[in-house]
């Protein structure tokens, strides 16, 4: 027997609307209200190894170091408990070229650049980057942790850099320009001078892992003149514009300038010049 007209649409609209709510239930990674990878869930990446002081003990769950407390502070602002957070590991490249992402955020110190946003999203600014010092635990600017005392130092700096304005202004003296970091480290090592300035990144950088008694002994007081790091998100992400709302509200609460001066100044010893 035929079915009637109106009774076989009706069988296949059932159809339709029964297999679209299987697939909603089945939940790709896209289809979920919330934009995330994981329903209920908020995937961060980071490097691997990722550094103090960013991530301490190469441990980002913890939530110890400035990244990732930065990371669970944005995480429960836009509501996600700390069980709710899942850390993921990513290359830097691979975080900001383009295509498909298996994670939400990434964090690994990436400066907000035009040419990156191409390619990805990234939020509005968590950090921006001070002049430090750097220096060795048997040199005479060890010590030094006061405007006075250092510009009494040999200070090096790399040319072309934006340290060298700072010692300027700040020091108010002329450092010696050398070609690279790495030469300015080479002087360093040979006692040519007593501290080379640098952005702080670097200078924990070079401290860790080009001087064997390295310190950061000191940084300068903030201009907002660094450059600044931000979060990348996927491109187009739905979350985007929360993350910029959860980073406004941690701004405005001073959220970001304690966890600043608890892991970037206090935990590791390195006070701003006065």
């Amino acid at each position: 027997m035929t079915r009637p007209l109106r009774l076989t649409i009706a069988v296949a609209t059932t159809a339709v609307a029964a297999l679209a709510l299987a697939a909603c239930s089945a939940g790709g990674s896209s289809d979920n209200a919330e934009g995330t990878v994981t329903d209920g869930k908020l995937t961060i990446a980071t490097g691997d190894p990722a550094y103090s002081p960013w991530v301490e003990d190469n441990q980002p769950e913890s939530g110890k170091g400035f990244e990732s407390a930065v990371a669970y502070a944005v995480a429960e602002e836009m509501g996600y408990a700390k069980s709710d957070v899942v850390w993921e590991r990513s290359t830097f490249d691979s975080a900001i070229a383009p295509g498909a992402k298996d994670w939400d955020l990434n964090i690994q110190q990436f400066s907000i650049d035009a040419k990156r946003k191409k390619a990805v999203d990234m939020s509005t600014p968590y950090y921006t980057t001070t002049q430090a010092v750097v220096t060795t635990t048997g040199s005479e600017a060890a010590g030094d942790t006061t405007i006075a005392a250092l510009k009494q130092d040999t200070i090096g700096v790399a040319a072309g850099s934006t340290s060298i304005q700072s010692v300027k202004s700040v020091l108010g003296v002329t450092p010696q320009v050398f070609n690279s970091n790495d030469d300015a480290v080479l002087a360093l090592k040979s006692a040519q001078i007593d501290a080379i300035v640098t952005d702080l990144p670097t200078a924990f950088y070079m401290s860790a892992a080009q001087l064997d008694d390295g310190t950061v002994s000191a940084q300068f007081p903030s201009d907002d003149a660094g450059d600044q790091f931000g979060f990348v998100l996927p491109k187009d992400s739905a979350l985007t514009s929360k993350v910029d709302d959860a980073l406004e509200s941690l701004e405005e609460d001073g959220t970001l300038e304690q966890l600043q001066t608890k892991w970037l100044s206090s935990e590791t010893n390195t006070p701003v010049l006065k």
